[in-house]
């Protein structure tokens, strides 16, 4: 992987993490365009990289929202800012438990399996065209309903399948306000982000992991890249949720699955 391809790369995580088109699924199709045979454990690396560079640009746009959870946990009291980070826990264990169980099997999904992407970014379209169309959404969310979420997060771990319209359009169709819903999706992930970079960071840095080749000045770039243009990103995509203009990703999500199932088919 060149420099520059590492750039563009992130720059495709940064805008599709947030906007609701699977950041996964374009990140194996740009991998494809460019001609990139990594193996799954190198595609993985690069990606579980990028992805903290989105995790960082939530950080940033969040930067309020978490001051006041960690200041609520701080009193060490049942209050508001308690409960949302006790629905966040329950959101993350779905997703933690498959991703350690199966930690395998989902390295070999990141391994150029298209026909999987295409699939799934399907998938992605029929949420996205479904939750625009609720109307009753005007709740906080609730246990149960972190508990859904948290499925449909479990869900995205594939390749194809948007992690933000995933759960976006999960918590809009069980009734949770669309900009509440969008908070929870964008805060629930960063745990699970930030705990697999700590874990990952050390054998990322030596180069060693699993005998990667990416080399450490291209998996920087794409961290940064992947860290501005999440900025912009996120604040975009929060903006579009509360105007319920999720359809408009929905078309976009069958057109590139359509591209991307008739290539394969046709073996392009």
């Amino acid at each position: 992987m060149t420099p520059i391809q590492a750039v563009i790369l992130g720059i495709l995580q940064g805008i599709t993490e947030f906007l609701p088109v699977s950041s996964s699924g374009h990140l194996e199709i740009g991998k494809a365009l460019f001609g990139l045979n990594m193996t799954g454990d190198e595609s993985l690396t690069f990606d579980v990289v990028v992805h903290a560079g989105t995790a960082l640009s939530t950080i940033v746009v969040f930067r309020r929202d978490i001051g006041r959870i960690l200041a609520g946990l701080l009193e060490f009291r049942w209050n508001k800012e308690t409960k949302f980070a006790f629905y966040i826990l329950i959101s993350m264990i779905p997703a933690a438990f498959i991703g350690l169980v199966f930690e395998d099997q989902i390295a070999a999904l990141f391994d150029g399996q298209l026909l999987l992407v295409g699939a799934m970014l399907t998938l992605t379209g029929i949420l996205l065209f479904l939750a625009d169309r609720a109307r009753e959404t005007s709740k906080s969310v609730h246990g149960l309903d972190a508990i859904v979420i948290g499925l449909a997060q479990a869900i995205a771990i594939l390749p194809g399948v948007s992690r933000s319209g995933a759960t976006i359009s999960t918590s809009v169709l069980l009734g949770v306000d669309r900009e509440k819903a969008a908070r929870f999706s964008f805060l629930m992930v960063l745990p699970i982000i930030l705990g697999k970079t700590m874990l990952d960071t050390k054998d990322i840095i030596a180069g060693q992991a699993m005998g990667i080749e990416v080399d450490v000045t291209s998996l920087l770039l794409g961290l940064v890249a992947a860290f501005i243009s999440g900025v912009f990103a996120c604040n975009w995509m929060i903006s579009l949720v509360r105007r319920a203009e999720l359809k408009y990703f929905s078309y976009y999500c069958f057109a590139v699955a359509f591209i991307v199932l008739v290539s394969q088919v046709l073996g392009f």
